[in-house]
Parts: C-alpha cells; structure tokens; sequence
C-alpha cells in the first residue's frame, strides 16, 4: 500500500514537473494567450504578513480529474479537493488553472465574504464566479495578463495583473449586491466587502487595490478593464451573471428590492393620525373643533331665545295678577300657594303645614330612620361597641397584607393576550434578559453647541479603569460572592457578553496598544462584522450602535457618548436564587457607581447615568416611603379643619365646649378604619393591596365620610333644642338619612361594577374602594351616630371638648339654648342655611344672603349656564389630545439618579429595544416558503420606520441555518467520513489549543462539506436534512472559518422539544424597534408590530405575534381609552339605576346624571391643558371623581325635591341645608389637604394628586354648588313638599315632628 501511494505522489509530482518546464517554454516562445492555457499557476511565495502571492509563469491547464480517475483507488484526498472545487465553482469543469494550495488560499479568502453575500444566492454566485474565475479557469490567459512581478526571498511572483471583463458582468454583480443585507447586523453587505461601493467601477477598484501588510485585501494590484488590445488576441471574460430578481435563487426584499415579488406586493399601509381639519380662511381647525363651536352656537341660541320667551311671558302674568289675590289663594285648603310668597308666612299659617310625598323606597327609609335614631340615642355604647367590634374583626385580615409591586401583575390581566404571549416565550425560548447600564458622555464646551467626541485614548482608558472595578465587584448573598461572571449572559459559554467598544480589544487592556489604541477602534467601527481583530470576546460582531451614543447616521467617530450594556441571565430557578443573586450584584453596582465611579468620571468633565433592572422597582420603594410625611401632613391638616368646620362660630368665652375636635377625631378614626377594613377583608382572601390603593382610597373615603359627618352633625344642630336628644337624632336622621344612604349607594355601586374591570389595577382599585365606602357609610350612621349623641351629652352637660372628664359651670358656657339663638357661621351665612326658620332675622340681614340670590338672577342664570356648556364643549374636543402613557420620570422621586439616566437614553440611544417575532407550530415541510415570505414582509416594513416602528430587517436563524449548510460554507456543516460532525477548522479538535497549530493537516482533513450541489433540492434541505441537521447548526460555535454557528447566537430563538416530527414549536426572529423617546412611541410601536403580526397571519396562515420587553409595561394603553370610557359608564350609570330607584324620579336622576357627566368631561379637559397622560393612576382619578361628584350632587338635588315654593326658593332651602355642609365637608377640607400635596418630592404625586385633586375638588364645587342650583331653578323637578290641613292625617312621611 505505500508503494501504491509513493508511485502516486511520484506520478503527480512529475506532472507537475513537466508542467513548470512547460511553462518556461511558453513564457519564452510569447505564446501566453490562449484557451486551456495559464497565465499564473501555483504559489511562489509569502509576503512579510502570511499571505501568498501566485507565480508568474503561465502554463496549460491541468486535469487533475483524469489523474485522480486512474488512481482513485490509491489516492482518495484528490477526489476530496474535486468534490471542493466543483461544489465552490460549478461553472468549472475538467481542467483548472489552479494547484491545490491556489485553491485553499481561494477557499480561505472567499470564505470571509461568503456570510455577507450568501443571504442571495444570485450575488454569492456572480462574486464566486468572479474568483473562480480569475483563480482557476482553464482559459486564464484569455483575460488575464501579469503586469509587474516582485522577487519574493528569490522567487519571481505576480505583483500586477490587467483583469478584462465586460462591463456587463460588472453592472450584473453590483445590482445583484448592492442592496445585500448581513444578516447578522443587518448592514449593506457592500459596505464591509466593497467600502460603500456606490457603483461597479468603485468596487472593482477596492477589490483590485493591492493591500498593504496586515490589512484585509489582494496582495498583488489587479486593474479591471472592459476591452483587450486586438494584438493580445485576449477577449474579456464573459460569465453570465445571475438577476437578485430571479424567484429561483430566492433573494429577499431586503435584499433585492427589485425583486418581481416585492414589487408585485403592495406596500404597508402607513397610519395616519387624525388629518380631518376645516380652514376658515387663515385659520385651520379640527374637524371636532369645529363642529362643537357649532353646536355650542346653536345651543346657546336655542337656550337665549326659550329664555327670553319665557321671561317675557312670566313678567306678563306677573303683571296681570293681584298680590292680595294671590295671597288669599295660597291659604286656602286646596294647597295652593303663591311661587313668590316667602316659604317663612306658609309655616306662619295655622291651617296648614308641610309634608313631604316620598318614594316608596325613601319613605321605608325615613321610618327605619326614626325608628333607628331614637334606638341609638338611647343606647349609644351598645351601638359603638357592636360597630367597632365588627370592624376590628374585619382587620385582623391586616395581618395576612401583602402589597402588589410586579407590573405584569398590576397592569395585566391574567387573560391579557401579552401575558399569554410572555409565558410562552418565556417557556419555549428564554426570557428576556436583565439590563445593567451604564452612559458616559463629554460636556459641551463653553459656546459650542456640539458636545466634543468621547472616542478617545483617555476615555478608552479610564472605560478599561470602570471595567476593572465593575468586574471586582463581588456582593454577598447568603454568604456566598456573586460577580458578574457568576450571572452574565454568556453565549458561548464563557464570556459575558458585555456591549462595550471595549469588546475590540476582546475586554483586555493589554490589547489597547497591541492593537494600535484609538485608531484600531475608528477602524473597528467600519469594520465590526468583518475584521477577525474587531470580534467580540464572545465571538461576535459588535454594532457601534449598541456600544456609542449621540451621533447622527453612521459616524460613529463623532459619538459623544459610550454605553456600556451588561446583559445578565432572567432565568428564575423553582427557588427563585437566580434572580436574587442578580438584585444582590445590582445593588452592588448601584452602590460603587454612586460612591466610586461617579467621582471618578466627574474629575474627568464627564458625564455618568446609570441604571439596573432593579433600580426602578427600588426606586419606586423609595418613592413610597418619600412623601409619607407630606401625606400625613395633609392628612392631619384636613383633620384640624374637619374639628374647626364642625363646631359653632368660635367664641373665645364658649370654645373649649362648643369645639367638636373630639368629635372630629372620632369621625377621621372611623374613616380610616373604614380603609383599613377593607384592606383587612380583602388580604384575609388573598388579594394583594397596590400603591394606589394606600395613596387614594383615604383620601376617596375621607372626602366622602367628612361629607357625611358634616351633614349629619349640621343636621342635628338645626334641631329645636326644645325637643329631646333621641328626638333631634332622629329628625337629623330622617332629614338626611335618605340622602347619604342615596349618595353612599351609588358610589358603593359604581366602585362595586368597576371591580369587573380586567386591568388588575383598576378592579382591585375598585373592590378596595367599593368596601371601604360601604363600610364607611355604616360607621357614620352607627359609630358616628353614637358619637354624636356622647358630643351633645357633653355639650349639654358642660364639659370641655377635648378633656370631657372634666365640668365648668360658667353662665358663658351656656351657648346652646336652641338654633335660634345660636350665630351661624359664615359658610352657613353665605350659603343661607337656616332657610325658613330663621325668617324675621334674615329679613334684617340681607347682606348675608349672598350665594342663592345671586344664582337666582336671570342675567347670572344665562351666564352660568353658557360658561359651564362652553367649558364642557371645549373639554370634548380637549379630551382627545390627552395621550396614553405614564412618563418614567414622573413616577420617580425628583432626586433619583434615574432622572438622568432617561433623559441620557432619550438622547444618546440610536437603535430601540429588540423586537422577536414569533411563530408558533412551524412546519418546514409544508411551510418554509411562507416563513420565507414572513422575512420578506419585516424586511418591507423596515423600508418605512415611521410607521412600522421596525428599524432594521430581522436576522433570521432559517437564513442563517441555510448559508450554514450550503456548500459555498466550506468551514460551516462539515462531516468525517463517518458522518458526524466535523468543526471548522479553527476549532478542537481540528485546531490543537495545545500547540496553536490549524491547518488542513490532522483530524479534519478528511471532512467535506455536509452537501453537494445535487443533493439539495433549489439548494434547500429535505425534511429529514432539516431534522437531521439543525441540532448541528445550534451547537456549532461561530468562529472566524464559519462565523454563522448557531450556538449563542440562536440558541434560545429556537424550542427543538418535538421537532422530530417535523414540527418547530416555537421560533423568533429578532429585529430591533426604531428609537422611542416618548410614551406615545412606546404605544405605537406596539400596536403597530401587532397589526403587521395579525396581517402576515392572515395572509401566511401561519400564528404570528410579536415580543418585546416593554410590551407587558404598555398593553394597557393599547385599550386604556375603551378601559377608562367603560369605568366611567359603568360608574355614572350605576349611579343613575341607584338614584332613580331610591327616588323613583327620572328627571332628578338625569339631572344628576347630567351634572356627573359634565365633572369628567371638564376632569379629562383639564387633563389636556396640564398634560396629564391617560393610565391607570388617573383613570382611578376620574373614577374617583364620579365617586365625589355624587356627593356634591345628589344631597343638594334631594333637599332640592323635598323644599316647597318656586323654583328659586327651593335651591334657596337647598344650598341652605345642604350647601354648608357641602362645601365645608368636601371643599374647603380637601382643599386644605391638596394644597399640601404641592409640596412633594415625587412628580407623580404634584401631577396625578395635586393637579387632578385640585382640578376634580373646583370642579365639583363649581358644578355641584354654582352649575347644579342654576339647572335646578330653571329645569328642577316638581317638588314633593305638598300643603295639607294639619288635622288631616296623611300617609306620607313628615320631616318634622
């Protein structure tokens, strides 16, 4: 046997032999141009930097076919090399001008370009024919002539060479490249193979350009041109070339625009906003705009002309009618009355009195009313106990409290498509990674707008100085150190993969000036995908965008900023350490910026933000502990009015026992354990408490209670004082009780319908909010009721208010001889609250009848009436300027180092987070040319950012695995002749780590390619190739012979559970968003990848949906408008059923209705005007607001039916009765309250709070006690107050003994 192998080894040497002597003959007698003939053949030598450089001696083609056919059974590596060059150059057949090693250098050279170009077919095959070509066609001389040679260590070698070709082979090979995608950074191929070539003739001329030593290139010069000398008898090469059009080599859109599948295709439809607008000569105007300025015009037109009428004809009868007359009729037993006589004369009247024609439902409440008051004035401690005893009970459940901080469980139902979507990601591919940050930026100098470039020696440097402390720190975790090698992402298995310009010198500072500092990383920068120097220490090209900030286009050297990106592993174990090692480093982290990084970077006039995938969660922590003070200061302030408001005009001689502080106190105390019963009953079953629910239920309920408390105390005082303790308790409660039962229902109601609501926030909002105002509502008319009672016994009894053990006898403590003889206080002045029976002395005190009289003018009437429409119109076309969102910024203290950090990302971050698209259940056999034609239409979307929101097209692990396995990929899907895999030959064990020595020699150099040409079908895989094969491309480690392994960077895009048959269960194809800066963006770009995923399958039936990180975050807003309309319909029509049960009046119910409506109307207005995003936070707000709104409505609406007289004298009585209360019970308190708010360290409480309590507490003052008086003396119902014979015993209820 190895005789056979030295006779073959000896035949082929002395070919060889033969052929140089040939080539000397030829060279001398001229005849150098001509078919089967060479112009160079074989390698002469090594330039100083490895690479070799051909010999200049031409000589006939060899045939090495026929050579390895007579002795194919002694010498099998020869028909190996046949395999190669047929499977690199098809069009080459029979004999070739080229040796084994020519065709090695060929092989290795050509392999670095094949990653970028194979992604089209049609344009790998016009290069490769270029090379081939030039290398090892048997008719060389033809088209090649040696120019110039060198002496190489005494060898004559090829230095120049004159390469003719037709232009038309030129302008075929830049159009069917120019517009190639690498799939991997999803770049123009032609900038990393042609430097941005921007024609044939420019690409020609950097292929032809003679390298220096140590950077990519030719070695030798090579000048292309069209046409040969007629003399040389040499005609240009004429190698068809192949159209990127041709459906058969399946070129992308991406890749080939011109494609007759992309242009057959229509393009995606851009979504416009809302461009109906009306232009009235300069002036353009909304469409909305302008049809609400035309209803309000005619509205107001309609309203003057009925009211002018209507005045018109009241004066007229007025006229025509004798007063006397009028005032005989009144007296008369039929119970007619003069509208203008005085409510006081009719009760004046021995004859007649008042009682009041209820509802049904009303009436039962009046007599359980009676009943009840009279019980509990007499037995007040039994009530007390029984009351607090249940409610002390109900918080025991505190003890199981636990609050809610996840997002995906505060914003997410758990139906939610996107939650559905983030488990099976999570679940069949990974999840998403945690992201430790860091942003570097210069200072501009004084007077240059332009911030000066960060890329420079000292910033590499001092970012290698931040590296070394970073990857010191070692934070403690049950005892055990955690760095950041311990919870790094690492694709390989070894190295983290930081996203760093440090990753060009492979994260070591050694390299800094082995590779030429500065410089190597601006050459870097044009160079990251193709230059073996510039990969990653992870084995990966790293975009400059994902490393620098603040430059426009590609310049990356004028960056003004680094970001460095520590991607750390989300994988969360049965016991969840993972993810707590990773809080552990990041606090960590956190801690070594803020002491030792940021002095360091400020000393070098640098900038520094920082963030961690904790640092909100912990900041927010930080937030809610922050303006705990505030809140309680607004609290206690609220208090110290509530005890002021509910007492009499203070008299210095009087105070210490007419003040209600301890009455006060008692009333906050029952507020609050209202909320904390609540929130006890809820955590006893297991339901999570929110922040929002600690921040706005108190105040909700207090706004609400201290209602409460100042009606039914104010009710009581009105009382004769010459009637029995349980008997004025029980008028109190028949007068009002109605009326709170009435107002506590419908909010109960409308919180209550709310809880249905599938945004978590908003339901447990809801729930919490529901029980707590039920609770509360049974506290005030049993606990508070009882209280009352010991308040007045106190009073009574001469014993000082907030030491009531204690008893003086002072003759000017005897304040309370009746009503009649009390001072009223101003707000009761000013709202008339002693109404009829304070007749004779406010006849002498005109001045202090301000507010009813006023409303009662026609002239103010028409004012109020047009002001509140125009302002409601106005807040229509407002509300829809109002954006979804939630600004991070506002959330966060005002003094968090995230402040920064967002306003750093919104201006140095060039690309936007990654976006996966994912397709369920993907069938290779049936359903390749579909995922085909998916990567078409995200690579057509990315042609209009603006409105697909996709920036780039999406590298695809199909694409990838399909370049792997081609046999262009000589270094990719190799096998031994036992047919396992075989690694390039840069890895082990082809690539001995002991001696550093790769080569075609050892264990690998018996493998070939996985496939032949012919053995793939339009140079795709079988079924079963696919199956076979696609477990090898994802263990294949990516390396400078085949940068397109699998093995990191597809790792976790594929779930292989199953694929046997055929079937992939889940796969990604990650692309990246466009930059987004604003909430709305965030929005948007959500929706738009959901509408681009919910048409490609449709149209490619395949199931489709697209993942990002924040889209669990943004969701919400997707249906946040439909989510808050239908809370807000819920809870005013709530309202509406209760009222118009429990009065059985339509029209006071719609009234009601009407002004409810209108509150948050103006709310969402006023949210235009300041800026206030639609979320979940003021979504609570306007569902509050409905809540408070009823109290300014529906007590004022009720005594408003059950007064007697005109119009104008009944919401006279009204705001009398119920004005005071009112306005000092829910104003002025929460006024007092929301203006301490201001002064918070948190955004979110000036803005959702401050702002919007503000606004909402204006708003229901204006509408309920200005708006709602001027409705109800123009449109008011009739009143139920009926005049009878005071022998006549009628079944109505009366409000008075």
């Amino acid at each position: 046997m190895n005789m056979q192998v030295f006779y073959a080894v000896s035949i082929v040497s002395a070919e060889r032999s033969d052929a140089r002597s040939l080539k000397t003959r030829n060279a001398v007698s001229g005849e150098r141009h001509s078919e089967e003939y060479c112009a160079m053949y074989d390698i002469c030598g090594a330039r100083e930097d490895g690479k070799v450089v051909n010999c200049p001696f031409g000589s006939p083609s060899v045939k090495y076919v026929l050579l390895l056919l007579l002795f194919l059974f002694i010498y099998q590596p020869d028909d190996l090399l046949s395999q190669k060059i047929q499977s690199l150059c098809p069009t080459i057949t029979g004999n070739v001008c080229c040796s084994e090693a020519q065709f090695e250098t060929l092989r290795s050279q050509v392999q670095q370009a094949i990653p970028f170009l194979v992604g089209c077919p049609a344009c790998l095959r016009n290069f490769l024919n270029l090379f081939c070509e030039l290398t090892c066609s048997p008719h060389q001389s033809m088209f090649i002539n040696v120019t110039s040679t060198d002496k190489v260590k005494g060898n004559l070698t090829v230095s120049g060479i004159d390469f003719y070709v037709y232009d038309s082979f030129g302008e075929g090979l830049y159009e069917s490249c120019k517009d190639v995608k690498f799939g991997t950074m999803n770049s123009r191929a032609i900038n990393f193979i042609g430097a941005g070539a921007k024609n044939f003739t420019e690409w020609y001329a950097f292929i032809g350009r003679q390298a220096p030593l140590n950077v990519p290139g030719s070695p030798y010069a090579m000048t292309f041109k069209p046409s040969a000398p007629e003399s040389s008898g040499m005609k240009p090469m004429n190698v068809s070339t192949y159209s990127c059009g041709d459906i058969s080599l399946g070129c992308s859109c991406g890749d080939c625009p011109q494609s007759p599948v992309c242009a057959n295709t229509d393009p995606p439809p851009h979504h416009e906003g809302a461009s109906c607008a009306v232009r009235i000569g300069s002036l353009k105007a909304k469409c909305v705009d302008f049809i609400l300025t035309i209803l309000y015009v005619i509205l107001v037109s309609i309203f003057l002309g009925w009211g002018l009428f209507r005045r018109k004809r009241e004066r007229d009868q007025s006229s025509r009618m004798n007063p006397v007359s009028n005032i005989k009729d009144s007296g008369g037993v039929t119970g007619k009355k003069d509208e203008n006589l005085p409510m006081q004369m009719l009760e004046d009247s021995p004859q007649t009195g008042s009682r009041v024609q209820l509802s049904i439902v009303q009436g039962y409440m009046s007599k359980f009313y009676r009943c009840y008051g009279t019980w509990v004035a007499r037995n007040p401690i039994l009530v007390l106990s029984l009351s607090l005893a249940v409610i002390l009970l109900l918080c025991l459940g505190l003890i199981r409290f636990k609050v809610e901080t996840r997002p995906e469980k505060l914003w997410v139902g758990p139906g939610s498509k996107v939650a559905e979507e983030k488990r099976f990601f999570d679940t069949h591919l990974a999840p998403f990674y945690r992201i430790e940050q860091l942003i570097l930026a210069t200072v501009p100098e004084a007077g240059a707008q332009k911030r000066p470039s960060i890329v420079t020696e000292n910033n590499i440097k001092l970012l290698f100085e931040i590296q070394k402390k970073v990857d010191g720190i070692h934070a403690n975790y049950s005892g055990t150190m955690v760095s950041l090698t311990d919870i790094c992402l690492k694709p390989l298995d070894k190295d983290c993969a930081t996203q760093s310009v440090l990753q060009y010198f492979q994260m070591d500072p050694q390299n800094l000036d082995n590779y030429g500092g500065v410089e190597h990383v601006n050459y870097c920068l044009q160079h990251y995908s193709s230059a073996d120097t510039c990969r990653s220490a992870f084995k990966a090209p790293l975009d400059p965008s994902t490393a620098l900030g603040g430059f426009s286009g590609n310049n990356y050297s004028e960056a003004s900023a680094f970001i460095v990106t520590y991607p750390v592993n989300n994988v969360i174990d049965k016991e969840g350490n993972e993810t707590d090692k990773a809080v552990a480093w990041e606090k960590a982290f956190i801690q070594l910026v803020k002491n030792e990084l940021l002095p360091m970077v400020q000393s070098k006039n640098l900038t520094l933000s920082f963030s961690s995938e904790s640092s909100i969660e912990e900041e927010l922590k930080r937030e809610s502990t922050a303006d705990v003070i505030t809140i309680l200061i607004s609290y206690l302030v609220m208090f110290a009015y509530i005890s002021l408001t509910l007492g009499d005009t203070p008299h210095l001689s009087s105070f210490y026992i007419s003040s209600k502080v301890l009455l006060g106190l008692s009333g906050v105390m029952l507020v609050m354990l209202s909320v904390l019963g609540s929130v006890g009953f809820f955590s006893a079953i297991g339901v999570k408490s929110t922040l929002i629910i600690m921040e706005v239920i108190p105040f909700l309920v207090l706004a609400v209670g201290v209602d409460n408390m100042c009606i039914l105390v104010h009710a009581v005082k009105r009382q004769p004082m010459e009637l029995p303790l349980e008997g004025r308790i029980s008028n109190a409660l028949v007068e009002v009780g109605p009326s709170i039962t009435l107002a506590s229902l419908s909010e109960v109601l409308a919180f209550a319908v709310g809880s249905f609501i599938p945004m978590p926030a908003c339901r447990v909002f809801s729930m919490f909010a529901a029980l707590a105002v039920l609770l509360d509502f049974l506290l005030q008319v049993t606990a508070f009721v009882a209280f009352i009672v010991f308040d007045f016994l106190r009073a009574e009894d001469k014993r000082i208010d907030c030491i009531p053990c204690r008893k003086v006898s002072s003759s000017s403590a005897d304040s309370d001889k009746g009503i009649g003889g009390r001072r009223p206080g101003l707000l009761a002045r000013y709202m008339k609250i002693h109404g009829t029976l304070v007749k004779i002395r406010e006849s002498f005190m005109p001045d202090e009848e301000i507010h009813a009289p006023t409303l009662s003018l026609w002239g103010v009437k028409i004012v109020v009436i047009a002001i509140f429409a125009a302002f409601t119109l106005s807040s229509i076309a407002l509300s829809t300027r109002v954006q979804p969102g939630l600004e991070q910024k506002i959330v966060l203290p005002r003094d968090s180092y995230l402040q920064g950090y967002f306003n750093n990302v919104s201006e140095y971050l060039r690309i936007g987070p990654p976006l996966y698209f994912v397709v369920k259940n993907y069938n290779y056999s049936s359903e390749s040319k579909s995922f085909v034609a998916l990567l078409l239409q995200i690579a057509r979307a990315s042609l209009t950012p603006e409105s697909s929101y996709i920036a780039m097209p999406a590298a695809s692990w199909l694409d990838d695995f399909l370049v792997w396995i081609s046999p262009e990929a000589f270094g990719c899907c190799r096998k031994f002749t036992n047919g396992t895999y075989c690694p390039p030959d840069d890895q082990s064990p082809c690539c001995s780590s002991d001696t550093g020595s790769c080569g075609l020699g050892g264990v690998c150099k018996d493998c070939t390619t996985c496939f032949r040409h012919s053995d793939l079908n339009s140079d795709r895989p079988s079924t079963s190739q696919f199956k076979e094969k696609l477990p090898w491309f994802l263990n294949a480690l990516p390396s400078a012979d085949c940068a397109k392994g699998g093995h990191g960077a597809y790792t976790s895009s594929i779930d292989l559970q199953g694929y046997e048959n055929g079937v992939v269960q889940a796969s990604s194809f990650r692309t990246y968003h466009t930059p987004l800066n604003k909430q709305n963006d965030y929005v948007n770009s959500m929706r738009a990848a959901r509408e681009f995923s919910s048409r490609a399958s449709d149209s490619l039936k395949m199931e489709i949906f697209p993942y990002s990180v924040f889209y669990m975050f943004f969701e919400q807003y997707l249906d946040i408008w439909r989510t808050a309309l239908i809370n807000l319909a819920i809870a005013i029509g709530a309202v509406f059923v209760v009222c118009l049960v429990i009065t059985c009046s339509l029209w006071s119910s719609a009234i009601i209705l009407l002004v409810l409506a209108m509150i948050v109307v103006d709310l969402m207005g006023v949210m235009a005007i300041l800026n206030i995003q639609l979320n979940a936070v003021s979504v609570v707000n306007l569902v509050m607001s409905v809540g408070i709104g009823v109290e300014f409505c529906v007590h004022l609406t009720h005594a408003f039916s059950v007064s007697s007289g005109d119009r104008d004298q009944r919401v006279r009585d009204a705001l009398g009765t119920m004005g005071a209360s009112v306005f000092s019970g829910i104003t002025l308190t929460k006024l007092v309250g929301v203006i301490v708010l201001c002064f918070s360290r948190t955004e979110v409480f000036v803005v959702y709070y401050f702002q919007m309590y503000l606004a909402l507490v204006l708003l229901g003052f204006l509408h309920g006690l200005v708006f709602l008086p001027v409705v109800l003396s123009m449109f008011g119902p009739p009143s139920r107050c009926k005049l009878v014979e005071k022998q006549e015993d009628r079944p109505s209820v009366s409000l008075r003994p």
